[in-house]
């Protein structure tokens, strides 16, 4: 047995015994990372748990191959072709589940969408992503939390930050982040012209307070009275919050919660989001001055997608990859999108 896979069975039966235990029970941090390592490995044991089960029924039908009766032994010869298929497939799958995981992965991810060039047009587009996201996020079993939406004219989108949680959220959506363009004539358009417009994405990996610790002299705190469209007020207390990391420069702003603590808090966890998210994008920027790809890497201005609705075609130019389907795509069906991302970025690694 590969010695990986034997750390990782190892490694398996250690988290299931400290989960079991009550101090872990009273620790919460510690119970959230053992359950995110948990999460992992469980794929694991399983798959060596289905091997198993394989090869016993394999041994028995090449015994059976050799039988005097001609057509059991031809049906046994079938059976050991297929087990064969079968487990070398999963074999396969047991090495991909050992390569060694980015340890940002599990975590939960903070999407922010932010309409851009195109003006009612890319309020509708990011409207139409931020749907995008949460049905991809429904159909994988994961949670979406919104903790702001400023809606914009005609049904759109202005900027949204919605929260998924769930085991490796971010692993599955950090490779969203950059500016996405869409292609289509507008609800708007008399003459029938294509219009382009576009929308930004970034996905964070949400931080934890042992990840970033922020010094709160580095913090400008304002509240405000929160309002709504077009500048109507929506409430009479000064309940919105504002907070400016002065090192840094990021402001974050909240204003959807109902009391000026949750939007301070709600501000907090976004902030932490994009700090840890600065830490990571200048490390694999770094990475990325050493190999040609682009995939995985933190460049949010880079043009990574395009939408072309006349066509049913989006294409993902980071890998090169178009597909047919829009309209699935757009429904949350982001799964091939998503797996190509995955293996490139994987490829990469391991030829960078």
């Amino acid at each position: 047995m590969d010695s990986r896979l034997r750390q990782a069975l190892a490694r398996a039966e250690d988290v299931a015994r400290e989960l079991s235990e009550p101090a872990t029970a009273a620790d919460p941090a510690k119970l959230k990372l053992l359950g995110r390592e948990h999460a992992r490995l469980v794929p694991v044991v399983r798959a060596v748990e289905s091997l198993s089960r394989l090869e016993t029924e394999i041994e028995g039908a090449q015994e059976m191959s050799t039988s005097a009766d001609a057509d059991m032994a031809a049906m046994a010869r079938d059976e050991v072709e297929r087990l064969a298929g079968e487990i070398a497939e999963l074999r396969l799958e047991v090495q991909e589940l050992l390569v060694p995981p980015d340890p940002h992965d599990d975590r939960d991810v903070i999407i922010e969408i932010r309409a851009g060039t195109g003006g009612d047009e890319a309020g509708l587009f990011a409207g139409e992503l931020l749907r995008m996201y949460t049905r991809f996020a429904e159909r994988r079993g994961l949670r979406v939390e919104p903790i702001e939406v400023q809606r914009g004219t005609m049904g759109g989108v202005r900027e949204a930050v919605v929260a998924i949680r769930g085991a490796g959220a971010y692993g599955l959506l950090r490779r969203e982040s950059g500016v996405h363009r869409v292609q289509r004539v507008p609800a708007t358009e008399t003459q029938g012209r294509i219009h382009t417009s576009a929308a930004t994405v970034a996905a964070l990996p949400e931080a934890e307070e042992i990840d970033v610790r922020i010094d709160p002299n580095d913090l400008k705190i304002d509240v405000f009275r929160s309002s709504g469209p077009g500048g109507q007020s929506v409430n009479t207390t000064d309940s919105a919050v504002r907070i400016t990391h002065l090192p840094s420069g990021i402001v974050v702003q909240q204003q959807d919660q109902k009391s000026q603590l949750q939007n301070k808090l709600k501000a907090m966890e976004v902030l932490r989001a994009r700090l840890l998210d600065r830490v990571i994008s200048e490390q694999e920027s770094a990475r990325a001055a050493e190999r040609r790809g682009m995939v995985g890497t933190g460049d949010r201005s880079a043009k990574i997608r395009t939408y072309n609705f006349p066509q049913s075609r989006i294409t993902d130019h980071r890998i090169n990859l178009s597909l047919h389907n829009l309209d699935d795509v757009m429904d949350g069906k982001l799964d091939d999108l998503v797996n190509a991302l995955r293996l490139a970025a994987r490829q990469e690694d391991t030829n960078g």
